[in-house]
């Protein structure tokens, strides 16, 4: 089977590098595996870690339907040079250039997983415009992967493709999670302690974290509102944020700029290439996104020991049951938010019991192989 070839392509390499950590080294040794995204430098560095090959075609995260027709162009005769045997495209603009490029040049295996619809944030022509490139996209493929049932539901409620093309591979999940990797084992108290004292963190201090892109759509906004309103009652709460800005796409309010710039208990890593320590100096993930497809930093979290407090959306109200290893709010709530904030902070009981089965409802159901062998057996199927 290593004779035949297998392309994975994401828009930008950040997504083969973060999200796919780790799948395309084991699945090289099943069929040839080509990586393929824009910003060359950054893709030869995932393909050298991952031991396959890469090659750079130029996406756009926007809407930029002239500089699409050029990375479609460009795929298609790749596609028509090397004869791979499956395209497996991520993220959505990848989905769209992959799948026609791929139908075009006739490889038999066009999938596509979905692992999230920023979509159902859009309104009016962009709304319009981007369900026409949803549906577009699946048709083209052979197979729609949703990497939670949430977004399964919402495909065909949406009525994007055909349930026969649907399918969630496993419990869901692109690359699941490696419980060894992500454990609080990995970390000694010495480290812990010096890493907090670092950032301005007591010994007593409760500190929420949250771990993405700072944006709008992960309920940043809702979240520095609420922590704000909590850290005027308690001042031994801390937030973490551990992320960049997209000032482009989805900013931040000025209000909660402001706030974060002002509020001494906010403290911003910035971007940081390992989370583990800062998850692990934590007591309590806050996730309030309002869109998800399976967010990996909920999963990384929970099984460093985190309680998670999610919104209910699909991914997260999958792998978060509600008052066993975590608690769900309302999506854009700020009183609900700080409600469960104010909660898992205060009471002990209610704490330790969510910690207590945390790490366990990750190894039972999203050990990071069971995903992998899943995904492989559904390539084997379509041989």
């Amino acid at each position: 089977m290593a004779d035949k070839i297998l392309v994975r392509i994401t828009t930008v390499p950040l997504s083969l590098d973060k999200l796919l950590h780790g799948q395309l080294k084991f699945m090289r040794r099943f069929y040839k595996v080509i990586g393929i995204s824009s910003e060359p430098e950054y893709l030869k560095r995932v393909g050298k870690r991952e031991g396959v090959e890469v090659h750079c075609v130029e996406m756009t995260r926007q809407i930029t339907p002239l500089k699409d027709l050029v990375s479609v162009w460009n795929l298609y005769n790749y596609f028509r040079k090397i004869k791979p045997q499956i395209v497996h495209s991520h993220t959505p603009k990848a989905g769209i250039v992959a799948m026609l490029a791929a139908k075009l040049a006739g490889v038999p295996n066009r999938l596509h997983t979905v692992a999230g619809l920023p979509l159902l944030e859009a309104t009016g022509t962009k709304r319009k415009i981007l369900n026409v490139v949803e549906k577009a996209t699946y048709g083209f493929a052979t197979k729609v992967y949703p990497n939670s049932f949430g977004l399964y539901n919402i495909i065909l409620e949406n009525k994007f493709c055909d349930k026969s093309k649907l399918k969630v591979l496993g419990n869901g999940s692109s690359n699941g999670i490696d419980t060894t990797h992500f454990s609080r084992e990995n970390f000694s108290r010495e480290q812990i302690d010096s890493l907090k004292s670092g950032l301005g963190i007591s010994a007593d201090d409760f500190t929420f974290v949250f771990v993405g892109r700072l944006v709008a759509d992960k309920g940043l906004n809702e979240l520095v509102a609420a922590f704000s309103n909590l850290s005027t009652q308690n001042p031994r709460l801390k937030l973490l944020l551990v992320g960049d800005y997209e000032t482009e796409l989805d900013p931040l309010s000025a209000d909660t700029l402001q706030i974060i710039n002002t509020n001494n208990k906010i403290i911003s890593t910035g971007f940081q290439p390992d989370v583990r320590p800062y998850l692990a100096i934590s007591n309590a993930l806050a996730f309030p996104s309002y869109r998800e497809g399976f967010p990996n930093v909920v999963m990384q979290a929970a099984s460093m020991d985190l309680p998670c407090i999610v919104s209910d959306i699909n991914g997260c109200n999958e792998i978060i049951r509600e008052g066993e290893n975590g608690l769900i709010i309302k999506v854009k709530d700020i009183l609900t938010l700080e409600q469960a904030m104010h909660r898992v902070s205060t009471d002990e009981n209610l704490y330790l019991s969510l910690q207590k089965q945390a790490r366990l409802s990750i190894t039972s159901r999203f050990e990071q192989q069971l995903l992998w062998q899943a995904v492989l057996d559904e390539y084997g199927s379509l041989d």
